[in-house]
């Protein structure tokens, strides 16, 4: 009797065993649904959060718009750096050339009394073809001809005050506009830039 006790209180032990605390398996089973509800609560922000990358058709116009202007202004700036360098480089030639003419206007200045003497000499036959003096004359005008540099003072040609200087004038019948009757002293041009005016005798129309 004492051993059917026994395993009769065996096995009510080894029944009893597995009927625990229902309230021990509760927090397992409820955790799996809050993990699932976390997962699904995260979604929704991955989801706003590409919405809120995408840009609405008016933004993007406006997008469109400002790279438009952007890149009108930077070809706009470009164009006007473009058109200050032409003119920078055309400044600096102009001023290289303006340089150039006043240098050789004053070499020029410095040799008029020399040219001067010659040209009296020659007017006076003291410069016959061929002789020494004539071939000095000869080369020191082809060099400053060289440097575009011509005399001034013909006779015959019409009177211009711009160029010629009038030392008297001489009434004539022969003439109809004031006309040069006589180089005093010739003048010289270089380039555009007169350095001395012809020293003339003007003729002009007489008046009854």
């Amino acid at each position: 009797m004492a051993d059917e006790e026994k395993f009769e209180g065996a096995g009510g032990a080894e029944q009893s065993a597995p009927t625990g605390d229902p309230s021990e398996t509760t927090p397992d089973e409820t955790a799996a649904p809050q993990a699932g509800e976390e997962t699904a609560e995260a979604a929704p922000s991955e989801d706003s959060a590409d919405a809120a990358t995408e840009l609405s058709a008016e933004d993007q116009a406006i997008l469109d718009r400002a790279t438009v202007d952007l890149v009108a202004e930077l070809r706009e700036d470009a164009l006007r750096a473009q058109a200050e360098l032409v003119n920078f480089r055309a400044r600096v030639e102009r001023d290289r050339q303006l340089n150039r003419e006043i240098v050789i206007a004053e070499v020029l200045r410095a040799m008029i009394p020399a040219l001067d003497d010659l040209w009296r000499a020659e007017q006076h036959g003291d410069l016959p073809e061929g002789s020494p003096m004539a071939l000095v004359a000869q080369k020191l005008r082809g060099a400053f001809e060289r440097f575009d540099m011509k005399q001034l003072g013909v006779v015959g040609e019409a009177f211009d005050p711009n160029i010629h200087e009038a030392m008297m004038q001489i009434p004539s019948a022969d003439v109809t506009v004031e006309t040069v009757a006589d180089v005093i002293e010739p003048g010289y041009q270089l380039g555009e830039r007169v350095v001395r005016a012809a020293k003339v005798a003007v003729s002009v129309p007489k008046t009854e």
